[in-house]
């Protein structure tokens, strides 16, 4: 669950993030668009039509909160194809900097961690190396971070 202060403050990390978007016909901003889905997923939706029906289910506070665009005094959610079409356009190395920044400033300090790592049988990167993915989850805040090498 996310607080009033949470949803207020997401949409500002994704306000540097570019918009793939054409400039006609942008009916939502950006950060309103990732601020929705990034909720979503935080509280436990998965999918394109979950985040969309997650959207579709807040409040007017909620609403205000996550800066959706007004249309005749009604506070109006970005629709499913809205969602998807930024989330596959959106430039995922500037996403994932701005969720790690919004993720520091809410993560609790952890006594312990849980680590675990894989290599990736047949998927080599630029370079000819093989890739290796690392995951770590607090054991008290129950946060997920993995990076790639």
């Amino acid at each position: 669950m996310l607080t009033a202060d949470q949803m207020r403050m997401l949409p500002d990390f994704f306000a540097d993030i570019p918009d793939p978007r054409r400039a006609q016909g942008r009916r939502h901003s950006l950060p309103t668009v990732l601020a929705i889905a990034a909720g979503a997923i935080l509280c436990g939706m998965r999918g394109y039509k979950a985040i969309a029906d997650w959207a579709g289910g807040l409040g007017s506070k909620a609403r205000e909160r996550f800066r959706c665009r007004r249309k005749n005094g009604r506070l109006l959610v970005p629709s499913e194809s809205i969602i998807r079409n930024c989330l596959v356009r959106v430039d995922p190395e500037a996403l994932d900097r701005a969720l790690q920044q919004w993720n520091a400033t809410q993560a609790e300090v952890d006594e312990s961690l849980a680590i675990d790592g894989k290599t990736m049988r047949n998927a080599i990167d630029e370079k000819g190396n093989q890739i290796h993915v690392m995951g770590v989850v607090g054991h008290q805040t129950k946060a997920c971070h993995t990076q790639k090498k």
